[in-house]
Parts: structure tokens; C-alpha cells; sequence
């Protein structure tokens, strides 16, 4: 059986999750990782137990997927050193499949590769990389948003479900959309998290307290969204209408904490819209 090569820019947390999950599939077969530093990438191939580390673009062999799990701010370079080398050589049939990792950009930010006839896309795994090892076990069930060319997609597709992800194809065009969809469903909640925290703190509740009451209503709020959506789960004063109170409160907020009292205005609003219109506009 002829295996797929694969190639990977980027040897970051991202980059090394996915270097240790392509290891398991045996159609699969690593060749060459390339990051910032060179240590980077011997980190990676120790840690995935495959692949050969290299320091410069030329090093590069030619590949038939090609992975860029570099910054956001870094895609369009690195496909564009990747080009440069591979400019005038012959990309085979079927040509290479090339694609990054970012929930932001398009993958028309490669757009240096298609020129040479190679297939772009992009996957987002929907997942919090905070440590390659613990994202490796997570990986399984995991949502992936995929766009990009149909010949790409195709085989991204059969990757992922063969790495027991889910993917989901979203629009090339609200890709930014999609993403700050992402951000204000994981990180906002953190945020949202930490002030009230603070509050608490502010109004004398002791913090062994705030955290137990940070984890108990945050586990209500998750099992009732997900029994139930946004709509059935949302309570609290001006979800009921109780107008006197929302102000007052907003008012109490904003004297603690001005950029904490506008947050507190706005979401009110959005609670109330949700309530009167289904919806939050």
C-alpha cells in the first residue's frame, strides 16, 4: 500500500497533537517537521516517536499533505517560503493537499501553493491545545470546522474521521464570524468568570466560597443550555423584567468597576431581547 507523506510547519502544541495522531494511522507516514527552531521540532518527533527534525525550507522533500500549524500571522509567509522552493517541480498527480489550523483565517491565505496547482484547505479543531499529550487523548469527538477546495476536503475529511474527529464544513467568507463565535462561547466565558469573581470578592464573599460558587453555577449553566438551548436556560433580573433592579445593579456595577457596568448594560439588554424576540437582536 502506497502511504500518504506528510509534511508539518509548525511544531508548536497544535503541531505536535497532531504529529502524535498521525503516528497511529498506518496509511499515514511522516517525513519531515520544520519549526522556528530546530529544538522545537526535535521536541515534536521525540514526542510523536516519528518524523525526521530540519532547519531550512529546502530541506523540505516533496509530500502529499502538507500541515502549516504556524500563527495566524505566519500562514501566508510560510506558504510562500514553502513555494519558493517547490516552484517548477512537478506536484504529481494527485497534487499535494495543503492545510493550517487556523479558526480566523480562510485557506486562500495559501494562496502561494495553489498557484503551483496545489489543493487548500483549512481545519479548526474545536478544542483547548493546552498540552499535546492531554489534546491527543481529547482528540476523539472533537469538532472540526473545515473549508477550502473540494478536492482538499475530501481527504481532510477521511483524515479527521479516521482520526476520530467530527468535521463541519463552514463558509470560506464568515470564517472570522465562526471564530469569534468560538471566542465568545470558550474564552469570553472565562472572562466572564474571572469578574465575577472579583465581584465577589468586592461584595466580602470569601474566596473559597467564590470558587465553589463560580463551579456550581457554571455546571447548572452548562447542563441547562445543553438540555434545554441559550433560550430555555437564561434567568436573572431582566430576563423577568424586574427593570428597577437591572439599573440598580448596573448602576452598583459600573461605580465598582466602569468597563464591568457597561458589560453588565449590554448583556442585560441581550438578556432582554432573547426574552421578547427569541433571539438576541
Amino acid at each position: 500500500m502506497t502511504k500518504i507523506r506528510v509534511n508539518l510547519v509548525g511544531a508548536g502544541r497544535v503541531g505536535q497533537t497532531l504529529l502524535g495522531l498521525l503516528r497511529l494511522l498506518p496509511e499515514y507516514s511522516v517525513q519531515d517537521v520544520l519549526s522556528r527552531r530546530l529544538t522545537s521540532a526535535q521536541d515534536a518527533i521525540q514526542f510523536a516517536g516519528t518524523g525526521r527534525a530540519v532547519e531550512r525550507y529546502t530541506e523540505l522533500r516533496s509530500a502529499d499533505l502538507w500541515i502549516l500549524a504556524v500563527p495566524d500571522s505566519q500562514i501566508s509567509i510560510t506558504a510562500t517560503e514553502i513555494a519558493d522552493v517547490f516552484k517548477g517541480r512537478d506536484v504529481g498527480d494527485p497534487p499535494p493537499v495543503a492545510f493550517h489550523c487556523s479558526g480566523f483565517f480562510a485557506a486562500d491565505q495559501m494562496t502561494p501553493l495553489n498557484r503551483l496547482g496545489w489543493r487548500l484547505a483549512s481545519v479548526h479543531p474545536v478544542l483547548t491545545f493546552t498540552d499535546p499529550a492531554t489534546a491527543s487523548q481529547q482528540f476523539v469527538g472533537t469538532f472540526c470546522g473545515i473549508e477550502g477546495e473540494e478536492p482538499a476536503l475530501v481527504s481532510i475529511e477521511q483524515l479527521l474521521r479516521r482520526l476520530g474527529a467530527i468535521p463541519f464544513h463552514i463558509k470560506s467568507e464568515n470564517k472570522s464570524l465562526y471564530h469569534a463565535a468560538a471566542v465568545i462561547s470558550n474564552n469570553f466565558t472565562v472572562v466572564l468568570q474571572a469578574i465575577a469573581r472579583e465581584a465577589w470578592a468586592a461584595a466580602g464573599v470569601p474566596d473559597d466560597i467564590a470558587k465553589q460558587l463560580n463551579t456550581t453555577l457554571l455546571k447548572a449553566t452548562y447542563e441547562n443550555v445543553a438540555a434545554f438551548g441559550p433560550l430555555g436556560a437564561l434567568t436573572g433580573p431582566a430576563f423577568r423584567g424586574d427593570d428597577a433592579v437591572v439599573r440598580q445593579q448596573a448602576e452598583d456595577v459600573t461605580r465598582w468597576d466602569p468597563a464591568a457596568g457597561t458589560l453588565y448594560k449590554e448583556l442585560s439588554s441581550l438578556a432582554t431581547n432573547m426574552k421578547v424576540q427569541g433571539k438576541i437582536r
